[in-house]
């Protein structure tokens, strides 16, 4: 198996630094790509059988599509702060971006026929909530949650402050066994605060034919293909990520680590 930790390179398209579609992770369902661009560089793509959520990490873009010409999304200065810019394309449809100042960008994607048209996802229809309590308190904004339209992406933001856990206790989303739970695959982009720290991530399943910890640094990627996945944020770092989802169903039920359920009682 190879590594499930991804870090960012340099390819040969301007600015981009993920570009990891099935050749790269084996997944089914998700694709994750991210760029960091300067003033003026543009992305401009357009995918066949897959829909995208474009999310502005940090910057400011214009963005235009079917429909939509030279809106502008984003302006937070680091992922910490406000709500994000989001736009949602469904596949076959030609879009593009263009840097206003620094930015960077992430394209999530899932199959899908093509049922719903271009729009811009505002900040009213995300929902920013805390979970949990004392270390593994975490602060969660719903990018693109099952009460959004989409026919595969599930999106969502979490922060876990300096000294904190999350996705923990650990729990997993790898069986196709509704209403208990539901298998999705899973994409963490990760971004550190400051930037020069690091954090740590388990993936394991019950019978360890995966078991896999991993020190990730600023904007590393790490893959869930099934098994738990927990995340721990060392002190004096927060971290931030960007969780990518779908599978067969676009819904998310998770079953917690028998072992270390007891901590929710």
């Amino acid at each position: 198996m190879t590594s499930l930790l991804k870090r960012p390179t340099q390819s040969g398209e301007c600015g981009q630094i993920h570009n990891l579609g099935p050749d790269q992770t084996g997944f089914g369902y998700v694709g994750f790509s991210a760029f960091k661009l300067t003033d003026g560089m543009t992305v401009t793509k357009q995918f066949s059988d897959v829909e995208t959520c474009l999310v502005v990490v940090t910057g400011r873009v214009q963005f235009s599509t079917d429909g939509i010409h030279g809106v502008e999304l984003g302006g937070r200065a680091t992922p910490f702060g406000d709500y994000p810019g989001v736009a949602y394309i469904p596949p076959n449809v030609a879009f593009s971006v263009i840097s206003i100042g620094s930015s960077e960008v992430a394209l999530c994607t899932a199959p899908a026929k093509g049922m719903l048209p271009p729009r811009i996802i505002e900040p009213a229809n995300m929902e920013k909530l805390t979970r949990g309590k004392g270390s593994n308190i975490r602060h969660v904004c719903n990018i693109l949650p099952e009460t959004e339209p989409a026919e595969s992406l599930l999106i969502v933001e979490v922060i876990t402050p300096a000294g904190h856990s999350s996705s923990y206790p650990p729990h997993k989303h790898d069986q196709d066994n509704l209403p208990h739970e539901s298998f999705l695959e899973e994409t963490y982009y990760h971004r550190i605060n400051p930037a020069q720290g690091f954090g740590f991530q388990r993936v394991y399943t019950d019978d360890r034919s995966i078991d896999e910890t991993m020190t990730f640094h600023d904007s590393d990627v790490v893959l869930v293909p099934r098994g738990y996945h927990p995340v721990a944020a060392p002190h004096g770092y927060d971290v931030y990520y960007l969780n990518v989802m779908a599978g067969p169903k676009r819904i998310w039920r998770f079953q917690n680590d028998k072992a270390h359920e007891w901590m929710l009682s």
